[in-house]
């Protein structure tokens, strides 16, 4: 009884303790959607406050200004997210698989090429020169996927994940006269859903968040990612604000500023939010991948 009673409190006392985790984890970004809908007036006098003491849209009206731009740019990252994630699992799971098999002779050499990309690379310069000169990708929505498709890193993280495969379920197949393409297709990708689904999760992010790109490649208004456009945004802000004060031009005063910065992030962070959830059973294993050997 005394046993029972010390594991209910060991167990209630870890409750507890996630619980209070997560309700750190959470907070700020309660705190970030509270600013968000909050006056820049109440921001200013009363500082960041969960429950706003002025309710405000004139954040989201700001930044929505232009909604066509904004949902042109949604979609725009959507499409070349989801196309980036879901073919650079494909690659990167098919060429990890060739790694881990003892017939194929060159994989050390092959293994050691893709480690010598990790640390060394060509410089933005050639990749540039590359990128629009050669290759003409630039101002296509190609270049948010073709250049950035293979990642060495996920690569041998795939790798890792696969060498743990029992090998007794290839022979067998191989013994009913399966090819590598039915041992890769209809048994490695099902059994290894957690490591690909972990490394879909951060090339979705990666690409998400991807604003660079479009500084370097992207002239056209209909294909600026929607980091970049937000970015825009915030520097056109920031000119207004620097305006102000000018006899010439128009007082800045009702113009936003903290308010649009958590606006901003508010709406970047929701589709990622969305996203997380359908991945979350296999994260936790995915990112676990190598840890422990048997």
């Amino acid at each position: 009884m005394l046993y029972s009673k010390r594991q209910k409190l060991s167990q209630a006392l870890l409750i507890l303790f996630f619980v209070i985790l997560c309700t750190l984890i959470i907070y700020p970004f309660l705190l970030l959607v509270g600013v968000s809908l909050s006056s820049e007036k109440a921001i200013g006098q009363y500082g960041y406050q969960l429950i706003p003491k002025e309710w405000s849209l004139a954040s989201y009206k700001y930044v929505f200004e232009n909604p066509s731009a904004i949902l042109n740019a949604y979609k725009v990252t959507a499409i070349f997210s989801v196309t980036a994630m879901v073919l650079s699992v494909l690659l990167m799971a098919m060429m990890a698989f060739p790694l881990t098999r003892k017939e194929v002779r060159a994989r050390r050499a092959l293994s050691f090429f893709l480690y010598f990309t990790m640390l060394f690379s060509g410089g933005l310069v050639p990749t540039y020169i590359l990128i629009t000169k050669y290759l003409h990708l630039n101002d296509t929505i190609w270049v948010y996927i073709l250049p950035s498709l293979i990642s060495p890193w996920y690569v041998f993280m795939i790798r890792t994940f696969f060498q743990d495969l029992p090998e007794e379920i290839f022979e067998s197949v191989r013994l009913d006269g399966g090819t590598s393409y039915t041992i890769f297709f209809r048994f490695v990708i099902p059994l290894s859903k957690p490591v690909l689904a972990t490394v879909a999760l951060l090339i979705f992010l990666g690409k998400w968040n991807d604003w660079y790109t479009a500084l370097l490649y992207i002239e056209d208004e209909s294909l600026m990612s929607l980091q970049y456009l937000l970015q825009r945004i915030m520097q056109n802000l920031k000119l207004l604000q620097s305006l102000e004060g000018s006899a010439s031009m128009v007082s800045t005063e009702k113009i936003p500023s903290e308010t649009v910065r958590m606006a901003m992030a508010v709406v970047v962070a929701g589709p990622a939010l969305v996203v997380f959830p359908f991945f979350q059973k296999y994260f936790v294993k995915g990112l676990t991948v190598g840890s422990v050997k048997g």
